[in-house]
């Protein structure tokens, strides 16, 4: 707990250092390089991997086993450089919302510690709760004019991003989850991490009349995980919902509010190139299945021809929340990379 609050101070220095160059990936190259200089052998080794390793596509967002090099096993001016790379491709909110989830861990660690039996079941609780376990991955070489790419994941954050020739090329899967999703106990009580991406949704589907929510319902009952939960390549799930020509002007907006809200996790440039992609990509589909109001179980999606953006909050008493941004063809950079997979491995992987 001493060591994350320890990173969790030094990183406040590196968070408004990201937003300042106009071209995130040089700067990305720059910290991921003064990083890797400092590691030594053995967490060099665990922290890179080539570009093409079937490795850069293993993402999850549960607590388990991962590869890469973890906080934990970081010096303190270790930790700082790996939060400074992450912050790299964060906007200010997104790194506090990056940074409060990390948190959560603790808080999780406190109440399920306390409940537990024995020490034998401490220490398992210990292992499985622990702020320190994110993981920080490199793949390929990190050059100003190069093609590689850089992960940070641990449970519930996982952030993937691809550089082709020097410039950022895309910024997918990007997930963001939270457990609790509100905290009703402890000293955290009452903090929602994510409570804008749940009340935006939630504001507009209420908004709609009961001719529109009869379109955007696509379920009764909203699914216990995100449909496309942690595939390789997501596809294109059947453009079910509501469609935004068929929303009032006030609707629209709060459509775009609620897309802007994931995107704008990211640094400003990364995200104004997404949004400028989107509004250029044709329709643009609401979708929510479950209940309406806080506490119930739900489940939305906003989809366009290019991305898909899904929300869920339905584990543990509808107080667990997941939500991601995928590209149907840009995750990992896959859609200006595909020469690269189909030179060095006949094809895209599998979906797992």
């Amino acid at each position: 707990m001493k060591r994350f609050f320890t990173v969790f101070s030094l990183v406040s220095l590196a968070i408004s250092h990201a937003v300042l160059a106009h071209d995130p990936a040089p700067q990305m190259a720059e910290i991921a390089n003064a990083w890797l200089t400092i590691l030594d052998d053995a967490q060099k080794a665990k922290a890179t991997f080539e570009f093409g390793a079937d490795e850069r596509l293993n993402w999850h967002f549960i607590p388990r086993s991962r590869n890469g090099l973890p906080l934990k096993e970081m010096s303190p001016q270790q930790r700082l450089l790996a939060l400074a790379l992450m912050n790299s491709g964060l906007s200010h909110d997104g790194a506090r919302k990056a940074l409060t989830i990390m948190n959560l861990e603790e808080h999780l660690w406190q109440t399920e510690g306390a409940a537990a039996k024995d020490d034998a079941a401490k220490a398992a609780v210990r292992l499985k709760r622990d702020p320190e376990k994110y993981y920080v991955s490199i793949f390929g070489t990190p050059e100003v004019k190069g093609t590689w790419g850089w992960r940070i994941e641990g449970h519930h954050l996982a952030m993937n991003f691809t550089i082709k020739d020097g410039a950022l090329l895309r910024a997918t899967p990007s997930f963001f989850g939270s457990n609790p999703g509100e905290v009703r106990e402890g000293k955290l009580k009452g903090l929602r991490v994510l409570h804008v991406e749940e009340e935006m949704g939630r504001s507009l589907v209420k908004s709609l009349t009961a001719e529109q929510f009869a379109k955007a319902k696509v379920a009764d009952v909203a699914p216990k995980e995100m449909l496309t939960a942690a595939d390789r390549w997501v596809n294109p799930l059947k453009p079910d919902g509501l469609v935004d020509s068929d929303m009032n002007p006030e609707q629209k907006k709060m459509l775009h509010a609620l897309v802007e809200e994931y995107l704008r996790r990211l640094r400003p440039e990364i995200a104004d190139e997404a949004l400028k992609e989107i509004s250029s990509s044709g329709p643009v589909y609401f979708g929510w299945a479950g209940e309406l109001e806080r506490g119930q179980p739900h489940y939305y999606r906003v989809q366009g021809k290019s991305f898909l953006l899904e929300y869920d909050n339905v584990q543990n008493g509808a107080n667990h929340v997941h939500c991601v941004w995928r590209s149907f063809d840009g995750d990992f950079g896959a859609d200006l990379l595909g020469e690269h997979y189909k030179a060095e491995h006949q094809g895209q992987p599998t979906t797992n």
